[in-house]
């Protein structure tokens, strides 16, 4: 049996989606779902107070980043510890995880094991079952990676064809970050097309980056979703006063009309596994109740 380390929440997800749940022996910090995982030590401890506030933590990592330094700690000993057959990390953003050069530098010093090192790097929904066929083939379980790809494919097709007579796609903004505003970027823009709707100001494959909240009134979203990159609803909804409190937020569309969500990025749209399917299905509902039961509302998302 293989001993697998898994450094990401949405890689700790496909590793048990593929029904591999019990070779885990090792996780991140931020791996909650499924709940057995709670069990697992943990490698990985961010180097700022993740209790603070939006502007504050997007302080603290920038401060980071410009003096060189990696956002995230690894217990290197741990892992020594754990002795792993494989580890599985991303190389696409050093905010969101352990960097991967902190990754293989703690492989390098091991001395018990040489566990291979699968690095994830997910762009766009191709990469995602791209990245879930990869951890299969690794794990020695092609077959059940390309049917976990297939019933998320599935699920995804449903929603198109059934948005794809509509009329109405509305604009929205997908909020990836309260403060500085940021729109969400990479495999959003493209769960919010094939959702029914227009993404604002966002392109698909590209990564979510600033903007200045003028753009907001100025596009005038017909919806917002807020999804914070890390937080669940609550959290989200203890720092709406970040936007509520932005000039012309009274006088926008989406606010007038009651479109505003606040959604769980945390574990939907920030984690590029199999659960981009229930990220959709979440739009889904709410760009299109009429032709969607609300099957996620008060656990994926909830209205403003």
């Amino acid at each position: 049996m293989n001993r697998i380390v898994s450094l990401l929440p949405s890689s700790t997800e496909i590793v048990t989606s593929l029904g591999l749940g019990d070779q885990l022996v090792g996780r991140s910090h931020e791996c909650d779902y499924p709940l057995g995982v709670n069990s697992l030590p943990i490698l990985t401890a961010p180097k700022f107070d993740t209790n603070r506030s939006s502007e504050e933590i997007d302080n603290s990592v920038i401060d980071l980043l410009k003096d060189g330094l990696s956002v995230y700690k690894i217990n290197e000993e741990l892992l020594q510890e754990l002795n792993p057959d494989f580890v599985i990390t991303q190389s696409l953003c050093d905010i969101c995880a352990v960097s991967l050069q902190d990754v293989e530098n703690a492989i390098c010093k091991l001395t018990s094991s040489n566990p291979q090192l699968i690095s994830l790097e997910p762009n766009v929904l191709a990469d995602i079952y791209g990245d879930i066929i990869k951890v299969g083939a690794a794990l020695g379980v092609s077959e059940k990676a390309e049917q976990v790809v297939n019933e998320i494919k599935y699920r995804l097709d449903s929603i198109r064809l059934r948005v794809a007579a509509t009329q109405n796609r509305p604009l929205v903004a997908m909020v990836e970050w309260l403060s500085p505003i940021m729109l969400g970027g990479n495999w959003i823009p493209e769960l919010v097309e094939l959702a029914g709707g227009e993404s604002l100001l966002a392109e698909t494959g590209e990564h979510s980056h600033y903007f200045d909240w003028s753009v907001i009134p100025d596009a005038d979203p017909d919806i917002i979703v807020v999804m914070p990159c890390g937080f669940g609803i609550d959290r989200s909804m203890n720092e709406m006063h970040l936007l509520t409190k932005k000039p012309g937020w009274k006088r926008l569309k989406a606010v007038k009309n009651n479109q505003v969500y606040v959604a769980d990025g945390n574990h939907f749209f920030n984690r590029p596994g199999p659960r981009v399917a229930d990220s959709a299905e979440i739009l889904s509902e709410i760009f299109h109740p009429n032709l969607f039961p609300a099957q996620h509302r008060g656990t994926g998302y909830i209205k403003f």
